[in-house]
């Protein structure tokens, strides 16, 4: 059976490793000429682990990601009111990691091109549109730039793996239109500096009007004892002329350190740790409305074609990579192509759509906005209301599919 699989990034490439193993041919087309390590950090559950550890990288990624201790929540003072063990210092079978995305994406990449060779990669091809007859899909190319059409592919099955502004969502969804503005602006940026807490932990400080999430993504040190620190400023910015998603839009690093500067801490000086990075970047947080179907006969979305989410729980990546093995598993056990995409969907459209509305409502992070509104002055350890608090956070890791008791039990 032959798979093209349009988008080149952590899903599409992931999906491409899963369905080569088990013995599909595999075609990736990707619109940019070159495939570059861009963004910042993310984080990487056990749950998706666990497919890529199955998938032999679990090792080279580790050689640069660091394994999350710790995920530690803090208050606009930086008082401390929930902390919990993460991956396998929590008991997971399988480790989460904090990493950069653009290095898991080459990770990802190297592996394609040693497993099923370079000739599968097809850059600068974009999408025009496709069409079905039955028993295949017939995928047309251009060149972005210019128009030119390139290549038409005909394949058995078309997996959309194109992102929020995927052009397979859009034929499928053509009333959509755009993507869903949350009027909060994520400011983006990475510092080399000393490690805070244990040097493996991840914070979240403050209230979802404005909050910073910070944690390193290199496991070593360099050579003056500084790590490299990603960290997300979030703040509600209300309206605001920014449409789309673009990890190359630089913003004003010296509003953001005024904005921030009382959070210094003894444990973390959060204006300092904004100033050191080179530059910092913005974009919009935003999402699309849960989708009624994903599959049209032999064509399917997968990724953050299928359900952009807010940056919320470290899931955007993770959901993906899940996507990957659950269609992959279903093509394996299912006699056609569509009752396979069809037990795709009802497995992982549902979970996913979950996930999306929970983040809309603040997912794990809304314990932030309820220490806010209780405590807006600050609190005493006695005050803190552990049982809520643990309460908000079992009940998204069961949503989002990474349940300890649950997950443990898988291979």
């Amino acid at each position: 059976m032959k798979i093209d699989i349009i988008g080149g990034g952590i899903g599409g490439l992931t999906a491409a490793l899963c369905l080569h193993e088990a013995g599909f041919e595999i075609n990736v087309f990707e619109s940019v000429k070159e495939i570059r390590p861009l963004g910042v950090g993310i984080n990487i559950l056990p749950h998706c682990v666990r497919v890529l550890t199955n998938l032999g990288l679990q090792e080279k990624i580790a050689q640069s990601a660091i394994e999350t201790s710790d995920l530690v929540y803090f208050n606009k003072f930086g008082q401390q009111f929930w902390t919990e063990p993460r991956g396998r210092f929590a008991g997971y079978k399988w480790p989460q990691f904090s990493v950069h995305r653009g290095v898991l994406q080459m990770i990802l990449l190297d592996a394609v091109k040693e497993r099923i060779g370079e000739s599968c990669l097809h850059l600068n091809h974009h999408l025009s549109h496709f069409d079905q007859s039955e028993g295949q899909v017939t995928a047309h190319f251009i060149d972005k730039e210019t128009g030119e059409k390139l290549l038409e592919s005909t394949a058995n099955i078309l997996i959309g793996a194109d992102g929020i502004n995927s052009e397979v969502r859009k034929q499928l969804n053509p009333d959509e239109g755009s993507p869903v503005y949350s009027e909060n602006v994520l400011y983006r940026g990475a510092s080399k500096m000393k490690g805070f807490l244990n040097s493996t932990s991840m914070v979240m400080i403050g209230h979802l009007g404005q909050k910073m999430v910070a944690y390193p993504i290199a496991n070593q040190p360099d050579e003056d004892g500084n790590y490299l620190i990603n960290w997300v400023a979030n703040l509600r910015e209300g309206k605001s002329k920014l449409t789309a998603r673009d990890w190359n839009r630089e913003a004003d690093k010296q509003r953001l350190v005024d904005i921030y500067k009382n959070w210094n801490f003894d444990w973390l000086n959060v204006p300092e740790m904004i100033n050191l990075a080179e530059k910092v970047y913005e974009f919009p947080m935003s999402d699309r409305n849960p989708l009624d179907k994903w599959t049209e006969g032999r064509v399917t979305l997968l990724g953050d074609a299928a359900h952009p989410m807010y940056p919320i729980g470290s899931n955007g990546a993770s959901q993906a990579i899940l996507d990957a093995n659950a269609l992959c598993e279903a093509l394996k056990s299912e006699n056609t192509a569509e009752l396979a995409l069809s037990v795709y969907e009802a497995e992982r459209l549902p979970a996913t759509s979950s996930v999306v509305l929970q983040n809309r409502a603040k997912g794990p992070d809304q314990i932030m906005d309820m220490m806010e509104e209780w405590f807006p002055e600050g609190f005493s350890e006695e005050q803190i209301p552990h049982e809520a608090l643990k309460e908000v956070m079992d009940n998204y890791k069961k949503v989002a599919g990474f349940d300890i008791n649950t997950l443990n039990l898988k291979k």
